[in-house]
């Protein structure tokens, strides 16, 4: 197959991580940039990543980033005002490291706001550990410091496609709705677009149905994604964008006082925090409330009017469920009151079965809700790209696609993926995704009740989150 060239990287490559993502990422970097070979370089700590790098003609340095010496590696490994890092890395800042980046005139791409180690265990504070509290220092340096040498914060599949997909769902519903409206050019003309067509919320609804033949190991925690990545989101407080449209508060809610005022925090783990939610093949699902940046940013976006007192403001929040292995680890890890000391990921060759429906729930709107999102099969995605199952591709494609646009756009300072050309991103994600698919459906949270077992739900709006939360 031919792969286009979408332009050349004059510089030093700098992949910091080579976990699932990472590896993933190589070979799509390897396929869509011109490049001298001789500049691409991995840093990773971990000894087996040399031997795979090696044999594939890659430079790595066998060394950890930490807050006591990113400076000095990356000033001496982009020594001019050229290159691109691309930090998929676990226990990295996401802050400091593109803050150095843009003081030296480098591109720079992560997939989440990540902190430096100890960051999700050992802050005491709750509020402090919450995801936005991560953006919003990030929000800030940006509001600080304006324009300048691209950093792309937050661009995997979520945060970051999501972000495309709900403004490609907000188009798909105006035309279905009959509405003829213009592709909004900023953040006013979307938000005011998901107003007017009655949208109350977003969940980042998501099913993983990869599985292998063997069963899960007792003591072992499978994800199809990073383990540590997972176990440091799911420890963090479960957290939601709020809207405007709330009549309720959570008992364990807690609203935030500085920053965008977008999103509440719950005074109990994401990973045990469970929500009613839909996705295409099983209908309706329990997913679980688990952090996550877009939560915050799509929100945050999508508000009209003044912070503290919005006119309108989507509830927004992931409702996740996880592989069928994964689920079980999490039920193992939390009843025993410790993480398990071996960790898996399903890898590839080693997947017999399943997909990861990953798309976006826009609900309360005149019909009903539509989920818009990527069905990627992992026997596709083993046709698609190397080195990663059906969840990897599509986190990595999206870093792909920022890649490209930051190279398009090299003086757009800091900026997170509702902020980016979605029509570019996803023309240049898109190939990578296997179905994207708009789905209508009736349900509502109110239709998944045992009526045995009355809840203190209120029927007058199904959308309200106190029905959305299961009890």
């Amino acid at each position: 197959m031919s792969h286009p060239v979408y332009g050349h990287i004059d510089g030093p490559i700098v992949i910091i991580g080579f976990g699932s993502i990472g590896k993933g990422t190589l070979p799509l970097i390897q396929r869509h940039f011109d490049y001298d070979a001789d500049k691409l370089l991995v840093i990773d700590p971990n000894p087996d990543t040399h031997l795979f790098l090696s044999q594939h003609g890659i430079r790595h340095e066998e060394i950890a980033i930490t807050k006591e010496n990113y400076r000095e590696v990356l000033t001496r490994l982009f020594p001019g005002k050229c290159g691109f890092c691309v930090n998929l890395s676990v226990d990295t800042s996401s802050l400091d490291l593109m803050k150095l980046c843009r003081e030296l005139g480098v591109l720079y791409i992560d997939t989440v706001a990540e902190p430096w180690a100890g960051f999700y265990f050992d802050t005491e504070n709750n509020a402090d550990r919450t995801n936005y509290a991560l953006r919003q220092k990030v929000r800030d340096e940006k509001a600080a410091n304006p324009g300048g040498t691209t950093a792309v914060n937050c661009c995997g599949a979520n945060p970051g496609m999501v972000s495309w997909f709900v403004k490609e769902a907000l188009l798909t519903l105006a035309r279905d709705t009959g509405r003829a409206v213009d592709t909004p050019t900023d953040r006013a003309g979307w938000a005011a677009l998901m107003q007017s067509l009655g949208v109350k919320g977003v969940h980042i609804a998501e099913r993983d149905t990869q599985a292998r033949r063997l069963p899960r190991p007792r003591g072992t925690f499978v994800n199809t994604w990073s383990v540590e990545g997972f176990i440091s989101e799911g420890f963090q407080p479960a957290e939601l964008g709020w809207g405007t449209h709330e009549t309720w508060f959570p008992e364990n809610g807690h609203r935030q006082d500085s920053g965008c005022l977008a999103g509440i925090w719950l005074d109990r783990p994401g990973a045990i925090t469970r929500v009613h939610t839909w996705c295409p093949t099983p209908g309706p699902q329990f997913g679980f409330l688990v952090t996550h940046n877009e939560a915050i940013s799509i929100s945050d976006y999508y508000t009209v009017g003044d912070a503290a007192a919005p006119e309108f403001r989507p509830t927004c929040h992931y409702a996740y469920h996880p592989c069928d292995d994964a689920v079980l680890s999490l039920h193992e890890m939390f009843g025993s009151g410790r993480q398990q000391s071996t960790h898996e990921i399903l890898d590839v060759d080693e997947i017999v079965e399943g997909i990861d429906e990953l798309g976006v729930l826009l609900y309360g709107h005149e019909k009903n809700a539509l989920w818009f999102g990527s069905r990627l099969s992992n026997a596709e995605t083993r046709k698609l790209a190397p080195y990663q199952n059906a969840t990897g591709l599509q986190v990595t494609s999206a870093v792909l696609a920022g890649m490209v646009w930051a190279l398009e756009n090299p003086e757009a300072g800091i900026v997170e993926t509702d902020e980016m050309d979605h029509i570019r991103c996803l023309e240049v994600q898109r190939p990578y995704l296997g179905p994207v698919e708009a789905h209508y459906t009736d349900w509502t949270p109110l239709q998944d009740r045992w009526e045995h077992f009355p809840e203190d739900i209120d029927e007058s709006d199904p959308w309200q989150f106190r029905n959305v939360l299961a009890t």
